[in-house]
């Protein structure tokens, strides 16, 4: 538990310093990535949404990450919303909804050929986020059903979340790479993962790429080479969950293992990115009747 403490004081003090102890430092990217069912499976479930931004800060982007602690951090905001199968009139032996907003700071490093990140998440969880009011007012702008989990959701809280990943890539020769890698999270959901992503294309090629929590793509946080033309990514994972607060609700078991399986489509223009991807997610509690596909979206432009 102290080392816990430690590790949490740690990545704190490096989101609010912003890497100061480093010579020029600067911005060296943005990064973002939206999640919606509606683009995957279009049904309004479960993984609903999400949203995330980074912003990358350092000395220098050289094509790879640094082998100093702290020499490129990520800030991250990243909002989210979980929803049982009927937000107009939930029942009550589904999931309780859970709007949440988290603010974080991660570090990116490499050790030798060995890719690493660590990260702390403070994540909002219940009423206080407005999440809930905030897809009702989307959902009317969209002539959905009004969302009306008053009494439905998780209870306010703040979940310290830590996040660490070390990742390889090996080559499959021509434009084909492989990248297996491992996830550890205590905090919100705590949970080991292991799996592996594949890229055919020159996507992220001499960039950064950035993890979304929820599906497990990847997105460009720093831009690299950018060679023009079409990616295919694949990827899939496994991971044992020990906690999760999002399922903390009496008459919900929440399944210990789960799935995930994505791909995803990069074009990469002169000017101009898009990304499509599609994540399927497999249950996550014992009562959920199946798994869901959920989309996602990513655009960059360069002006």
């Amino acid at each position: 538990m102290n080392s816990l403490r430690t590790l949490m004081a740690t990545v704190m003090l490096l989101a609010v310093t912003g890497g100061a102890s480093a010579d020029g430092n600067r911005s060296l990217g943005w990064g973002s990535l939206f999640t919606n069912d509606a683009i995957g499976d279009n049904k309004d479930r479960w993984r609903s949404a999400s949203l995330v931004v980074s912003h990358l800060r350092g000395t220098e982007w050289s094509g790879q990450r640094p082998d100093s602690f702290g020499a490129l951090i990520e800030y991250r905001f990243r909002a989210e919303m979980i929803t049982p199968v009927n937000v107009a009139a939930p029942r009550a032996s589904d999931r309780l909804y859970v709007g949440a907003l988290s603010v974080g700071a991660h570090t990116h490093f490499q050790k030798g050929a060995t890719e690493m990140s660590l990260g702390l998440d403070l994540v909002f969880v219940g009423p206080q986020t407005k999440i809930d009011q905030l897809q009702d007012e989307l959902h009317g702008v969209f002539a959905s059903s009004s969302v009306n989990v008053d009494g439905f959701q998780v209870a306010n809280a703040v979940y310290p979340t830590v996040t660490f990943e070390a990742g390889r890539e090996f080559a499959l020769g021509g434009a084909g790479r492989v990248r297996p890698f491992v996830e550890l999270q205590a905090g919100a959901e705590t949970l080991a993962r292991v799996g592996a992503d594949v890229t055919f294309g020159g996507f992220g090629t001499g960039a950064l790429l950035l993890r979304d929590s929820t599906t497990g793509l990847l997105y460009t946080g720093i831009q690299g080479d950018r060679p023009t033309g079409l990616s295919f990514i694949m990827g899939g994972d496994v991971a044992y969950v020990a906690d999760s607060k999002y399922l903390d609700t009496p008459g919900i078991a929440a399944k210990d293992m789960r799935a995930r399986f994505r791909a995803g489509v990069h074009q990469q223009f002169q000017r101009a990115a898009l990304f499509y991807g599609a994540t399927y997610l497999s249950e996550e509690y014992e009562s959920q009747p199946e798994g869901q596909i959920v989309g996602a979206l990513s655009v960059n432009i360069q002006f």
